[in-house]
């Protein structure tokens, strides 16, 4: 395996303020790679330091030369009342034709979106648009920052599964800053635990084992990190089943928590 990116020691101050301590890290080529933490760990600082938006104070990233990275931000805001159609938002993102552009929206399942405003499409579906737009740098790496916002329970897992097989369909490695933990944890290759440094990194299971990790989210992640999804069914962009019926969470095909 070849390391794509490499951060070692890495720290980052902010108005006085210590945000990261000592960071090492390394995405290797074809994982999945989870980076956790509380609210206001550092986990966004640190794929902005990551991806060059930001200098950091110490350490150093190292990439892989000439990387291609799909980046998908946190948060997008554009303005309600701009009369932006989904394809030509995907147009925004440099030189790319009408087909890559479809063929993109159609990878994340949401080729119906291809005329709506953007201004009008629902939370999962502005989600897939945006992978779909990271998609089209042809990534060798996926970079994705909470990539479940706005999206329900049963949309999560289908976006989660999707970014799974996308990472196995595209031949890319994949780093997804999350903290739905119960969610992420069975999804991914190797999970990165931080809280303005590193608190331990490994396995899923390993990792909802970890002391560090039992202290800072307690017991019950022990018993909920691992989740499973199983189904006979398929969820709309909205979470909805594809029929229509809105799936009982008691009933047996719902969600399981190992």
């Amino acid at each position: 395996m070849s390391a794509l990116v490499t951060v070692q020691d890495l720290g980052f101050n902010s108005g006085g303020r210590e945000i990261l301590s000592h960071i090492d890290l390394g995405i290797d080529s074809g994982e999945l790679v989870s980076l956790i933490g509380p609210n206001g760990a550092g986990k966004t600082t640190l794929i902005r330091a990551i991806l060059g938006l930001i200098k950091p104070h110490s350490g150093s990233v190292t990439m892989r030369p000439g990387l291609r990275i799909g980046y998908m931000p946190q948060r997008l805001v554009i303005a309600p009342t701009l009369p932006l159609p989904v394809h030509r938002f995907l147009a925004l993102g440099g030189a790319v034709s009408i087909a890559e552009c479809r063929q993109a929206l159609a990878d994340v399942g949401a080729e119906d979106i291809w005329e709506t405003q953007v201004s009008e499409v629902s939370g999962g579906e502005f989600q897939r648009m945006l992978l779909a737009r990271a998609l089209l740098r042809k990534p060798e790496l996926l970079v994705l920052d909470e990539p479940v916002q706005a999206v329900d329970v049963n949309g999560q897992t289908e976006l989660y599964d999707l970014i799974g097989s996308l990472k196995d369909s595209r031949g890319c490695s994949v780093l997804m800053v999350s903290h739905d933990l119960h969610l992420v944890m069975s999804a991914t290759d190797r999970v990165i635990c931080i809280n303005g440094h590193l608190c331990c990194a490994g396995h899923p299971e390993d990792v909802s084992r970890d002391p560090s990790y039992i202290n800072l989210f307690g017991e019950r992640a022990v018993n909920v990190a691992l989740y499973h999804h199983h189904h006979d069914h398929h969820h709309g962009l909205d979470g909805r089943v594809a029929d229509g019926r809105v799936e009982n969470p008691e009933s047996g095909s719902g969600h399981h928590y190992g």
